[in-house]
């Protein structure tokens, strides 16, 4: 048994970093942006909640569901807050897919791909919450 406790303090130490880290907020960030809509209207998210394309909802690969982004568009200076609520998107060099109304909201439709930047708003409320 002089073996195990070695692997099992690591096991230990393992799965508490990911616990802690997997609910860290996710820091600014600057991508691509397209967006998706009429095709999957009525469609399941990844998150079990049903995609409406005029809602303010987006898709980003590893962020928790929930999480609220503020979005801006670095081309106009428009900005819109989305929730995360799906996975995606699977095309390489793009780091969020937005809601049609997002896309809107964001003036986005007409070029489809735009350079934003993400503002998780879970950091700065943690900020206002130390105060």
């Amino acid at each position: 048994m002089p073996r195990a406790t070695p692997l099992l303090l690591f096991v230990m130490l393992a799965l508490t970093t990911l616990v802690l880290t997997g609910h860290a907020c996710p820091g600014p960030a600057t991508t691509r942006a397209s967006y998706y809509g009429p095709g999957f209207e009525g469609h399941r998210t990844a998150s079990g909640q049903i995609f409406r394309q005029q809602e303010l909802t987006a898709a980003h690969r590893a962020w928790r569901f929930g999480t609220k982004v503020r979005v801006t568009n670095l081309r106009n200076g428009r900005d819109v807050v989305v929730t995360i609520t799906d996975r995606g998107p699977y095309v390489r060099g793009r780091g969020l897919d937005l809601s049609v109304a997002a896309a809107r909201a964001l003036g986005a439709t007409g070029s489809g791909v735009v350079r934003v930047r993400l503002d998780p708003l879970c950091s700065l409320e943690s900020i206002r919450g130390q105060s």
